[in-house]
């Protein structure tokens, strides 16, 4: 009888052991079958942008922890509980175009108040019950990104697009060579295992075991630049989402590219991307204006072309998503206010019909269980406003952060929490909620 109970005994042990770390498991984001799923239930969403979250929980003089606070506390009530947040600025202060305060000063040199800063907002994030897509990297100038490794590197100096006579092409070409510079790469892999490798300061958890964080995203827009960095651009993809997760099993990690737009318009190149399976979904963006489907002075006059390219667009990459059976996010999407003007409280009509399009196909997709499981608009700014000084719209130092980077007009592509885009925004997370609780 007594050798009966010992065994016994262990046996439950053992299955509450099981049980235990079956329910740590399913803190996590998981990918089951072309789905998100989260507390064991298919996840869909309405998130956000707010790259800049790190920077207002630091304790400096750029901080503002209040306003960060308030700013949760607004996007939790409007439904929103998935921002995606920058991960890696990298230095010098005091460059052209670019963000300010930087997180990685020189390489391996970190600026401990923004760390300090990551490790607030992802605490604050867990109290809500937020979770938050980290991007590592920038193909783009605005926060030091691929160009500033290649500097770092001796490659030669940045060529600022719209600066000193530099054009954008010259600068896409400059970024491209990244792919390319296997000192750059190693330098960047330091970086991902310095992230990876922290604990979060207040809380006491290891990055890596932080169900807080759902994804590791390994750059904001990376692309090859050209036809011939394709094949390096996709083996970088592909070494970079194995270190990963070889670092951290526990976390969700994409490219964050914009789809076949990123991928010198090649969906075949898009496909190739995202179907490692150190990669567990597919990313895309849509810019209406940057893409001229739509004029600037006459958005209301061309908005039906814009909403019927994106569809079209959405379509494209959604048959993608079902092939590779993972699922979708629309994770950056924004556009300017009525009659191209920056002012909170000027209308913004034709931004409004552009993200009810975009909520509406994440609805259907919710309640078809259909590949398309989020959206992550472009961008919140919160209670922030612009500086009426500013001659430019362009940020300086000591002005509030936007969603708009330091490289675009202050308040170009920013939601503010009055606009009434708050409204759509909170209508279409109810009845996502609705239509998982059923």
């Amino acid at each position: 009888m007594k050798k009966l109970l010992i065994v016994m005994g262990i046996i439950l042990l053992a299955l509450a052991s099981f049980k235990s770390s079956g329910s740590l498991n399913n803190k996590f984001i998981k990918v089951e079958n072309g789905h998100f799923i989260r507390d064991g239930k298919p996840y869909y969403y309405i998130g956000t942008n707010y790259w800049y979250g790190a920077i207002l929980g630091s304790k400096g003089k750029v901080g503002n922890r209040q306003r960060l606070i308030e700013e949760l506390d607004l996007m939790k009530a409007n439904g929103i509980d998935n921002l995606r947040v920058l991960a890696g600025a990298e230095g010098p202060d005091g460059e052209p175009r670019r963000v300010s305060p930087a997180l990685q000063l020189s390489p391996g040199v970190y600026n401990k108040e923004l760390l300090d800063g990551l490790d607030f907002l992802l605490a604050e994030m867990a109290k809500r019950k937020m979770v938050a897509i980290l991007f590592l990297n920038n193909a783009w100038e605005w926060s030091g990104g691929f160009s500033q490794y290649l500097a770092w590197n001796g490659k030669g100096p940045i060529p600022y697009p719209e600066t000193a006579g530099h054009t954008w092409s010259e600068f896409m070409t400059f970024s491209g060579t990244f792919h390319n510079c296997s000192e750059c790469k190693e330098q960047f892999k330091k970086h991902i295992k310095y992230m990876l490798g922290r604990t979060n300061q207040i809380t006491g958890i290891p990055y890596s075991e932080d169900p807080t964080i759902m994804t590791w995203e390994l750059a904001n827009e990376p692309r090859a630049f050209s036809n011939a960095n394709k094949v390096p651009f996709l083996n970088w993809v592909n070494e970079t989402s194995a270190y990963i997760k070889s670092l951290d099993a526990n976390h969700l990690v994409t490219t964050g590219t914009e789809g076949s737009w990123g991928c010198e318009n090649d969906i075949d190149l898009f496909e190739k991307i995202h179907s490692s399976k150190n990669v567990d979904y597919l990313t895309m963006h849509i810019w209406p204006l940057n893409w001229s489907w739509l004029k600037p002075q006459d958005m209301a006059g061309t908005m039906d072309k814009a909403i019927a390219n994106a569809g079209k667009y959405m379509d494209e990459h959604l048959q993608v998503a079902r092939k590779l059976n993972k699922p979708l996010v629309f994770e950056e999407f924004g556009l300017p206010r009525d009659g191209f003007v920056f002012a909170p409280g000027s209308p913004v009509t034709s931004r409004d019909r552009y993200f009810d399009f975009s909520f509406k196909r994440v609805l259907e997709s919710a309640n078809k269980m259909d590949m398309l499981a989020g959206a992550n608009f472009w961008s919140f700014s919160g209670t922030g406003k612009p500086n009426p000084e500013r001659v430019n719209h362009m940020w300086q130092a000591g002005d509030d952060y936007l969603g708009d980077p330091p490289q675009e007009a202050q308040g170009l592509n920013s939601v503010f929490i009055d606009d009434p885009t708050m409204v759509i925004v909170k209508k279409y997370n109810e009845q996502i909620i609705k239509v998982e609780q059923k």
